[in-house]
């Protein structure tokens, strides 16, 4: 096989062009491990490099898709071998190295993490960078004092794929979950993951004239940011956390230190591309044993790679529900 179908991404001269094209297999960049990529997925990241937006692409040319779920084709790494099933999440994929919206892939050991026993590929890679950051934001709660008794766990724009796994990943374990979405037709869905409280996501998000409000929150993930974490800081009880996760609703939020120094609240960033190999094994595992599978089938809908440009569009208008699973080959 001397082509392979990728999607491929050029900008020369301020021209974005983006197209499925065939490229020759010497044109893959170098790396220890080639994988046939059978799946990739659909995040908000993606959303904004096959459309053309500015603050995810690096380096051209660039295949996108941060995710990518398959089988080593050839290996110069004692650590995988050829015919094992692999996965890799957001690890400077659809950045500088190239990432999953094509049939091959070539990456460096480190970034790859063998598929857990339990899972296929396609839930692999329904999990991706959206379930690997939701997972990693509450191992995060968890390190810093958060316990299934006590008061509700707030997870915002909920109906999403970092929201949708996170809901269900955090009910399974015992919390109540509230969960936020500006859908009035998810409700049912949310619920259907674990949710018991659904709030308008106006509510959070709306102004107010006190730097605190009453307490409610245990912690919350956010996938939001902009009004929405400034929102919910105000009501989170002495000692929570919040896990800054996303920023769908602005990169700039308005807010007093009072939380911090009056309730003790915990601001946590979650990064899921700078984490070690060691690290992302553990984030894994415990997706394996803590995301109900049977929920995650639900979230996912997949689509053919040709499709991506318009799938783009609908994750960056919101319209887009749990996790899309793009099919490569």
């Amino acid at each position: 096989m001397t082509t392979f179908n990728a999607f491929l991404v050029t900008n020369e001269g301020g021209q974005f062009a983006a197209s499925l094209q065939k490229v020759d297999r010497g044109a893959l960049p170098p790396g220890e491990v080639l994988v046939r990529v059978a799946y990739s997925s659909l995040n908000y990241k993606d959303g904004l490099a096959v459309t053309g937006r500015p603050g995810v692409i690096r380096k051209y040319p660039m295949v996108p898709g941060i995710d990518l779920a398959g089988v080593v084709e050839e290996s110069r790494s004692s650590e995988f071998k050829p015919g094992e099933k692999v996965v890799v999440t957001g690890c400077g994929t659809s950045e500088t190295i190239w990432g999953g919206y094509a049939e091959l892939a070539r990456l460096d050991a480190e970034f790859l993490v063998p598929l857990p026993p339990s899972m296929t590929l396609k839930q692999a890679a329904g999990i991706g960078t959206a379930g690997f950051a939701a997972m990693q934001s509450i191992m995060a709660l968890e390190c810093h004092g958060l316990k299934p008794a006590g008061r509700e766990v707030l997870v915002t724009g909920a109906s999403g794929g970092v929201g949708s796994i996170a809901v269900a990943t955090l009910a399974n374990l015992g919390y109540q979950v509230a969960a936020t979405t500006g859908r009035a037709e998810l409700h049912g869905y949310l619920r259907s993951l674990g949710a018991s409280a659904i709030l308008d996501r106006a509510t959070v998000a709306a102004p107010s004239g006190r730097p605190l409000e009453a307490q409610r929150w245990a912690a919350a993930i956010d996938n939001v940011g902009g009004e929405t974490l400034a929102g919910l800081l105000r009501s989170v009880a002495m000692g929570g956390s919040v896990a800054s996760v996303g920023l769908a609703g602005g990169a700039e939020f308005t807010a007093t230190v009072l939380p911090f120094i009056l309730r003790g609240v915990n601001l946590l960033g979650i990064d899921s591309s700078r984490m070690n190999n060691r690290q992302r094994r553990e984030v894994w595992a415990r997706l394996a044993r803590d995301l109900p599978l049977n929920l995650l089938d639900r979230m996912i809908n997949v689509e053919p790679l040709e499709n991506i440009r318009e799938l783009g569009e609908q994750i960056l208008a919101g319209k887009i529900r749990g996790r899309t699973v793009i099919e490569v080959n």
